[in-house]
This record gives C-alpha cells, structure tokens and sequence, in this order.
C-alpha cells in the first residue's frame, strides 16, 4: 500500500527534525523544508498528499505563501497550518477555502495524526486552482483606497504635517504615480517614463514652495510603501506567485525613483521640468 506523502515545513531545526521523524513513524512518506523557498522548490518538483506548514516561517504569516502555492499547483492535496497563536482563528477564517485545519504549538500529535488520516479518508477536495492575478491588477484595483489611505495617513502622521497636504495639486501625485507603478509592472520598463518625471519633479518643487522638507518627502513615500505593501499581503492568496519577488521589486525601485527624481527637483527648483518647452 502507498504511503501518503506528506510535506513538512517549519524554520526550527528541532521541530522539523523531530516531527518529521514521528510522522514518518506514523506511516508517511515525508520531505521536509526550512524555508518558503525550499518548500516552493518541492511542490514545483513533486505531487503531495498533504501539506504541513508552520504559520511564521522566518517572518510573520509567510506559511500562506506555501498554503496557496499548495492550493494552486496541487489543488487535491490537504493543507494544515501550525500556529503558535491560539486565538489565530479568526484570520483561519477569512481563508477557510484555502486551509483544512490548523492545530496550536506544541502540537498534540496523536490528534493531528488523526486529523490528517480523517481528511486523506475522506473525501478528496475538489476545489479548483486558485485564479490569480498579477500585483498590476491589484494596484489598479486598489488605487483609489490606497490614495484616500495615504492622504489620511499623511494627514495624521505629524513628521508629515504641513500646509497644503489636501490641496487638488498634492492630491493628483499619488494617482500618477500608481498610474506610472502600473505601467511598469505590465511593460517591465527600467526607466520612469517622461510623464513621470515630470509628475515627480512637479511634486517635489510644489512641497519645496509649501514649506515642507525633505525628510517629510521621505516620509510620505515611506507611508505610500506600506500601504502598497498592506494591500499585497491582504490579497496574497489571489496575487501570481511567480511575478511575486520580482514585481515587489519592481515597487521598490518605482517608489526609490520617484522620491529620488522628487528630492532632485526639490532641491534644484531652477532646474527645467521634463517635457517643459524651452523659452
């Protein structure tokens, strides 16, 4: 008879060595990673009967990068969670179609061994590949609230204080730049657009005549990152894994340059806009 085979993912060497060991002695077929990298490697390389992941593996919440790499290239397989969080339930059930179960460290073994048994005897899932979409899609999706949450932000934050924060000009930079993010995302282009620079530059020359300095330039972006960053992370389950790292890249160096070229245009206001006619 087969044994099921079983991928076990957690960073503690202890755990992955000990657990691997018992579940093995439980009659399972069992590969084990230390990292989202190797596990990603794996499920790319074999077929899987079940998934067993720790929830933080090196940083907070990345297990669901492996649940949904799981869910979308071996949709038949069962996928557990291991949390150190007891009352994780309530986020459990926001994806409650992704996972089967999750069980609390320490683990009861007897009971994760049975629940696992429980879902492989059962029957088979049967729900499709998770559809997902690129971080582009998302962005041009989530523009309008990633603006209205960054003007709030700014707002709020007092590093950032400053006059004319609401006025129609300050208000325009955000949506270019999402615009400009876009763009990139979908065409790979190494170089900000001319209409971006300009955009840019404009910004950082109108917050140089509204009295703003350049480490609130530096914070506003470092504000705009986040809440870029935030709505990844609230809609990883549906983003394309494969453009993942190079399309968070891609954020980074659209923001860095933006701010770069802003900075630039704030500190050289005599300098001629991109795209200004010459006198």
């Amino acid at each position: 008879m087969r044994k099921p085979t079983l991928l076990f993912v957690d960073d503690e060497p202890t755990i992955r060595i000990t657990m691997g060991i018992i579940l093995q002695q439980e009659g399972f077929e069992v590969e084990t990673a230390a990292s989202v990298a190797e596990a990603l490697e794996l499920i790319g390389k074999r077929s899987f009967d079940v998934l067993l992941s720790d929830l933080n593996i090196g940083t907070p919440g990345d297990g669901f990068i492996v649940v949904t790499a799981m869910r979308r290239m071996q949709p038949q397989a069962a996928a557990f969670i291991l949390t150190g969080y007891p009352d994780f339930e309530s986020a459990l059930t926001a994806i409650r179609n992704q996972v089967d179960d999750y069980f609390t460290k320490p683990a009861d073994v007897p009971m994760l061994v049975n629940s696992i048994r429980a879902r492989l005897e059962g029957e088979k899932r049967s729900t499709p590949p998770v559809r997902t979409r690129p971080i582009s899609d998302l962005v041009r999706t989530h523009a309008q609230r990633i603006h209205t949450e960054w003007l709030a932000s700014v707002i709020k934050d007092k590093s950032c204080h400053g006059p004319g924060l609401q006025s129609s000009d300050v208000e325009a930079y955000v949506p270019a730049l999402l615009r400009e993010l876009i763009t990139r995302l979908e065409s790979s282009a190494e170089e900000i657009s001319p209409t971006g620079i300009s955009d840019a530059q404009k910004y950082g020359r109108l917050r140089r005549d509204q009295g703003c300095s350049v480490s609130q330039l530096v914070q506003e972006t470092r504000i705009l990152q986040k809440i870029i960053s935030s709505a990844i992370q609230n809609n990883l389950l549906g983003v394309d894994l494969s453009r993942l790292v190079p399309d968070l890249i891609q954020v980074g160096e659209t923001l860095a340059s933006f701010l770069e070229i802003a900075v630039s245009a704030y500190q050289h206001p005599s300098e001629q806009l991109v795209g200004a006619s010459e006198s």
